[in-house]
């Protein structure tokens, strides 16, 4: 059997000048090895892992898993959610999704889907995506869109969230119900136009954009969320001064949203979100302004040889960053039996790094040790969920890509 050890690429080739773009990180990179269509050993530092490819999709984004098992899975510059049942993909794709998420630049292309709390009862499915301005369709703004689920179609789809911040450029957009029942909506702030100041909308409490966004599940305001009363700040911020929310997850064990966040050029960041805190970019960050400099004049960054500051009087600093980059993407804390050494763990997907990336944690609830997972399959792994069968499911941000079932292998 074909071991992937051996297809193992130099880590010259993963790294890309792109690392914050988000979606379209890595597509400088060396091509990737063929991934295999058949299930493949992996030596990994923990442990031996049986990986089970689900091919047949193109950029897949984002997982999300029905009550049944069943998954759904976006892919970019698709109107369609595909269906994934019993380890297959379903050839039949689901229809029903708004025309506007359609776009000939991945870089803003992503669609995130979400399936609400009471699927059972209510089949609601949401999903976040960048529509065109009607008037300026080079300019797109984060929207949330709510449907029913009724076979291989989705109805009485609406829209029930958009953004006021409208971008030229790549950022990200994901959606998650907490365990409050609200939906969490990151948009970030990248900052990498010409013409437009987007890095300051993070600091800016009358943009959406650079924030997490609490809603109500029909898209209005809680009347609980930290800045409702506070004048000159739109109600629906739940926290501020994110740059590029790549990946949410609830950890179980506290019930606090973490998220996972690009740097710029370094300097990625897992960040334990709390209402009303700022977690202050453009202002602090471990990154640097990109070696064109267009993004250090538009922030008030530093030029590349210098090393912002870090930190600051009333700025969150993240639980943990990536230097150099790994362009984190998708995350989730792993609570299944099939890995009980992995109990508690947190994992999270790498764009340029193509890795899966294992945080382990100590006594102390600190990051303990580190461990890079996968790097030998060189895919660029976008998503990370954990199914309810106990295994963990990636996906690979590729054109030829695929979901990746990871199970022990004994």
């Amino acid at each position: 059997m074909l071991q992937w050890s051996s297809l193992r690429i130099s880590a010259a080739a993963l790294v890309t000048l792109t690392v914050g773009i988000g979606a379209a990180v890595g597509q400088a990179q060396q091509p990737a090895p063929a991934l295999p269509d058949t299930p493949q050993v992996v030596n990994s530092p923990a442990g031996r892992l049986r990986v089970v490819p689900i091919k047949g999709l193109v950029y897949p984004w984002a997982l999300a898993f029905l009550p049944n098992g069943d998954m759904l899975v976006t892919e970019q510059n698709r109107t369609t959610l595909r269906l994934i049942r019993d380890g297959v993909l379903d050839p039949t794709p689901i229809t029903g999704l708004p025309r506007p998420i359609t776009s000939q630049r991945r870089d803003t292309a992503g669609v995130d889907v979400a399936v609400h709390p009471r699927f059972s009862e209510n089949r609601l499915v949401y999903v976040a995506f960048w529509k065109p301005k009607p008037d300026a369709e080079h300019l797109r703004t984060a929207v949330v869109y709510r449907a029913r689920l009724e076979g291989y179609q989705l109805t009485d789809a609406e829209e029930i969230f958009e953004s006021v911040s409208w971008t030229d450029g790549p950022s990200a957009a994901r959606i998650i119900f907490g365990p409050d029942g609200k939906l969490y909506l990151a948009i970030g702030a990248p900052g990498f136009q010409e013409t437009l100041g987007e890095t300051t909308w993070a600091q800016d409490p009358d943009h959406h954009g650079g924030k997490i966004l609490r809603l109500n599940e029909d898209g209005s305001t809680p009347a609980d969320n930290p800045f409702v009363d506070r004048p000159g700040y739109r109600p629906e911020i739940f926290a501020l001064g994110v740059r590029n929310a790549i990946g949410m997850a609830f950890r179980p064990e506290t019930g606090r949203l973490w998220e996972t966040e690009n740097g710029p050029q370094s300097g990625d960041e897992t960040n334990i979100i709390r209402a009303g805190l700022n977690y202050g970019w453009p202002v602090v960050t471990y990154g640097r302004a990109y070696s064109n400099d267009r993004e250090g004049a538009r922030s008030g960054l530093p030029p590349p040889t210098v090393q912002p500051p870090t930190s600051a009087p009333g700025m969150e600093e993240p639980f943990t960053y990536y230097k150099p980059s790994i362009a984190i993407a998708g995350m989730t804390f792993y609570t299944g039996d099939k890995f009980p050494e992995w109990t508690g763990d947190l994992f999270a997907g790498g764009l340029a790094g193509r890795q899966l990336s294992r945080v382990i944690f100590n006594a102390q609830d600190l990051e303990s040790r580190r461990q890079v997972l996968l790097s030998e399959l060189g895919q660029q792994i976008r998503d990370v969920k954990q199914g309810p069968d106990g295994f963990l499911y990636v996906t690979t941000d590729m054109q030829d890509g695929a979901v990746l079932r990871i199970e022990p292998a004994f």
